[in-house]
């Protein structure tokens, strides 16, 4: 059995643009990484409030496993993480920020299988 490194997704894998992508898959993302819960989330505060000056937003709620981000017109980030199976499982749900979640997910290390 060979050990492969899952790379992390670019925004093109996540957001093929020669097909339509339901809103239900665009809305709520996830993504395996080795790094640890709250590594995650320190990545997430960080990447949301300041590389993405375009699409501003700032930390509205925070708690051990997740934290909210507010945008134009009050729209919503949802980062969420979990232990499991010895990786952190990501979950990130928003309406109109979909790509800026996919390209968070893109900065993430991916988990040898």
């Amino acid at each position: 059995m060979s050990r492969t490194k899952s790379r992390p997704p670019t925004c093109r894998d996540l957001h093929d643009h020669n097909s339509l992508m339901l809103v239900s898959k665009r809305t709520l993302q996830e993504y395996r990484t080795s790094l640890a819960p709250e590594e995650v989330l320190a990545q997430a505060k960080r990447f949301f409030s300041e590389r993405a000056p375009l699409y501003a937003t700032f930390l509205d709620k925070e708690g051990p496993n997740y934290c909210t981000f507010r945008g134009q017109g009050g729209e919503e980030i949802v980062i969420g993480v979990a232990t499991l199976d010895g990786a952190t499982r990501v979950t990130g749900s928003t309406y109109l920020f979909d790509m800026q979640v996919a390209r968070f997910f893109s900065t993430l290390p991916g988990v040898t299988e």
